[in-house]
């Protein structure tokens, strides 16, 4: 049987974390973004998916903080534009990596976050984002984001959600390095 299609799929997925950057992450409503964005950095890259980062203005942002930025250990695609669906070479990575499937990631969950997903949506793609891993400067631009991204057909989901979607299955090796790494998330 196949999966239903807003259930994510290993075979078809790819992470993207957007403009988790030193200066504006450090002015979030809190950090509890953070641990969740490394558990999913590491599950999906445990599982062999494409993982693209991005970075908003870094002369005026900063770089990707740091902690993040290793563990990714690819060069950042720099944009200026607030969505990454309107950037070309965001497109033509993502192209390349080729998922139908996109989590989305970062901050600020009602501007970069937002937009993205609102395009990709647009282009055809299935977008999930985890409630978890994406933050704004004020909670209630968060929440009010991923109520209007849902209206408009964006799944909403956590990050343990998401990562059990993707290994569909208990007892395999995938299963217990994830199931690890998702011991570390703080309640």
């Amino acid at each position: 049987m196949q999966h239903q299609p807003d259930i994510l799929n290993a075979d078809g997925a790819a992470l993207v974390v957007i403009d988790v950057q030193e200066r504006i992450n450090a002015v979030m409503a809190d950090q509890l973004h953070v641990p969740r964005l490394t558990v999913l950095v590491r599950a999906f890259q445990a599982l062999g998916l494409p993982v693209l980062l991005t970075e908003q203005y870094p002369q005026g942002l900063g770089s990707t903080i740091p902690d993040l930025a290793t563990i990714v250990g690819s060069v950042p695609l720099v944009k200026d534009t607030f969505s990454c669906g309107r950037d070309p070479a965001f497109l033509s990575k993502l192209e390349k990596v080729g998922p139908r499937q996109v989590v989305l990631t970062g901050i600020e969950a009602h501007v970069c976050v937002a937009q993205t997903a609102l395009d990709l949506l647009h282009a055809g793609y299935r977008v999930q984002i985890p409630h978890d891993a994406v933050c704004s400067r004020r909670n209630i631009d968060r929440e009010w984001a991923l109520r209007r991204l849902q209206q408009a057909g964006v799944t909403v989901t956590s990050t343990e959600s998401a990562l059990f979607e993707l290994l569909d299955r208990c007892g395999t090796d995938d299963f217990r390095t994830v199931s690890k790494l998702l011991k570390v998330i703080p309640a």
